[in-house]
């Protein structure tokens, strides 16, 4: 498997990749941005919350029927209008700020919007890598798209607060031309995004999408995953808030607990750097099984030290090793899912992902409150090895080689399924 030398000779993918970080750190900025603004207009810890709850609303509610658009029409089409409709959202705070109008109803509305936006895109962006990128590639690309998600998340607080301590509009016209600029690399691509034609006359919306989601439930492979991706982010989420949230109790200063996360940033960007040689050197269904046991003595370290220089450590290992786990397997899930159901097997895998996310604060809380630090940990930690056997007992999983022993790609559904006899 080629490295990220050999990406660079994919212009198509230079090209998305370069307007989707550029677009991602506008993102990051206005969602560092909204609880602020919020709050300076309400006073309301509440209000300030909204916006981000209703971002993560539009993104879930989207994911699902985007799937089925990016399966059935052109995916650079699909991706240009949630670019534009991000622009516009985002413009409109300009102007309402600028003139003084604005109200927590607008904000919350472009805070969905934009998340409506977003759920859009992805299932399209998915299926549009798999076109422009060669299958031994692929792991490699997903790994980059990792590191610009931790670039991203590294950079986009201290810009967002540096441009709101200029002026309350400036964060979100940043966000407007990062959109821009997507919109315009997006129109350079050259690959046709079209989806796959049918030879049969198109179906009810409705029949197409189950069809997605049957091809995901009765397969193992994908099934052990809808049933393991959650849980495990549900787990790993809350050792990280847990973690935080004790460093608050113990009076650790602000600027502390944002060098945790600043570490856990820069190890995200290294193990995306790492994770191609790694999923290139370890069978994918073993790195994964690896992956979801690695936070288990990683968190052990947090039931004794509450300090910042052990949640560092402790939670930046874990973060470091991510990125080659979920490009491994991911791309695995995209090279063995026939063209015409990328986008809804991509669809429903990440709306599934998302299912208990909200749930992570309330776990971490209500664990620290009831039991204590220690205690809330060790909870955790059994939990997250409970999680970890999922993929361990499962040979669909824990079967599959490295990338270079991959199956040859199935072309159509009836060649998947005269595979799984």
């Amino acid at each position: 498997m080629r490295g990220f030398r050999g990406l660079t000779h994919q212009r198509d993918f230079t090209l998305l990749w370069v307007g989707e970080t550029i677009s991602e750190l506008g993102s990051r900025v206005s969602m560092f941005v909204f609880p602020l603004i919020a709050y300076a207009q309400t006073h309301s810890t509440l209000a300030a919350g909204l916006a981000e709850t209703a971002n993560l609303l539009g993104v879930a509610a989207m994911l699902l029927p985007a799937g089925v658009l990016a399966d059935r029409f052109d995916r650079c089409r699909i991706m240009r209008w949630a670019s534009a409709a991000g622009l516009i959202l985002y413009l409109s705070l300009v102007v309402a700020i600028g003139l003084h109008r604005l109200t927590l109803v607008h904000l919350v509305a472009v805070a969905l919007g934009t998340g409506l936006a977003a759920g859009a895109f992805s299932p399209a962006e998915v299926s549009a890598v798999r076109s422009v990128v060669p299958t031994d590639l692929l792991p490699t690309a997903l790994a980059q798209n990792q590191a610009r998600q931790h670039v991203a998340s590294l950079v986009g607080g201290p810009i967002g607060g540096a441009l709101y301590g200029l002026t309350r509009w400036m964060p979100f016209a940043a966000d407007a031309v990062s959109y821009a600029v997507s919109w315009v690399l997006l129109g350079r691509i050259r690959t046709d995004l079209t989806a796959p034609v049918h030879a049969e006359p198109r179906r009810r919306v409705r029949t197409e999408f189950a069809e997605g989601v049957r091809f995901a439930v009765e397969r193992p492979f994908f099934r052990v995953l809808l049933v393991w991706a959650p849980l495990l982010n549900l787990t790993i989420n809350a050792i990280s808030f847990t973690a935080v949230l004790r460093l608050i109790q113990a009076g650790r200063s602000p600027v502390q607990i944002g060098l945790v996360e600043t570490a856990a940033g820069i190890c995200g960007i290294a193990g995306a750097i790492c994770a191609p040689r790694v999923v290139n050197a370890v069978p994918t269904g073993l790195l994964t099984v690896l992956v979801g046991w690695s936070w288990v003595p990683l968190a052990v370290p947090l039931m004794f030290f509450n300090t910042p220089l052990a949640a560092a450590v402790s939670l930046s290992v874990g973060i470091f090793l991510n990125p080659a786990g979920n490009s491994g397997i991911g791309a695995y899930r995209l090279h063995i899912t026939p063209p015409e159901l990328v986008g809804r097997v991509q669809s429903v895998s990440q709306f599934v992902s998302y299912l208990l996310l909200p749930l992570y604060p309330v776990v971490a809380g209500l664990a620290l409150h009831r039991l204590g630090g220690p205690q809330a940990i060790a909870l955790l930690i059994v939990l997250t090895a409970g999680v970890a056997f999922i993929p361990t007992l499962s040979h669909a999983v824990r079967s599959v080689p490295r990338p270079v022993e991959w199956p040859p790609t199935a072309r159509t559904t009836k060649e998947v399924a005269a595979s799984d006899r």
